[in-house]
């Protein structure tokens, strides 16, 4: 049974449909990769399956568990983390407070205060960040901001990690670092990752298979250097006279 399975998933804006019958399994231990190019309706999948969206029709399953529409919240208990786009962190609080706080609402919901500075200081280290109690926000660059984004989401102990666009916004040297980072973490915590990222390169050579969406649909699913060597994907990210 895959950990996480995504059958018929469809959400629906007014007129428009984001996704459309969207299918797709993860299964314990890989690093999935869910690309497309921008208004793909990746971040609307992501959505569905991490609780902020409830999907109009299909089914997400954890464990062979329906979790369609149960709250951000409730799926973050199940063991499932996630980070956003645009990190968005508590400025007046210091690092080392702004991934405690998240440690409080993750998945051991009875975690003491003890507890929770604990996996603060763990998650911290593990994306190389400061566990200096006085360390703050300030004057973290996008890459740091990145790595706080991934602490605060590490910090709930996830089985499952839901990364969404870690590369946006960073260098060449810094996505490189980035995709290191991503598979230390599936490596030394055990966590499975679906990596959403509309960009292909550095994420092709870390994830074990590839879900290509195009206009709220799946138009690929398998080993990444097939992604790479498909028409139709090439067609997607380049454009028609590009392939030819």
């Amino acid at each position: 049974m895959p950990m996480l399975s995504v059958s018929g998933l469809t959400k629906r804006f007014g007129a428009l449909r984001a996704v459309n019958n969207v299918s797709f399994d993860v299964n314990e231990g890989e690093i999935l990769g869910l690309i497309g190019p921008n208004g793909s309706g990746k971040s609307t999948t992501f959505n569905c399956i991490a609780g902020h969206y409830r999907p109009d029709e299909g089914a997400v399953q954890l464990d062979g568990h329906d979790i369609a529409g149960l709250p951000a919240n409730r799926i973050c208990h199940k063991g499932i983390g996630r980070t956003f786009q645009i990190p968005r962190p508590f400025h007046n609080l210091t690092l080392l407070e702004n991934v405690a706080l998240s440690a409080f609402f993750g998945r051991d919901r009875g975690v003491t205060q003890q507890q929770a500075w604990a996996h603060a200081e763990e998650a911290l280290a593990l994306v190389g960040l400061p566990v200096d109690p006085r360390a703050t926000t300030a004057g973290l660059g996008a890459a740091a901001l990145k790595k706080l984004e991934l602490a605060r989401a590490l910090a709930t102990q996830p089985r499952l990690l839901l990364a969404d666009e870690s590369l946006n916004g960073l260098d060449h040297t810094e996505m490189e670092l980035a995709a290191d980072m991503l598979q230390r973490i599936r490596r030394e915590k055990n966590i499975t990752i679906v990596w959403v990222e509309h960009i292909m390169g550095v994420l092709m050579r870390v994830v074990d298979r590839v879900v290509v969406l195009d206009h709220g649909e799946v138009i690929f699913s398998g080993p990444p250097r097939q992604a790479q060597d498909n028409a139709r994907v090439v067609e997607v990210y380049l454009g028609a006279e590009a392939h030819a």
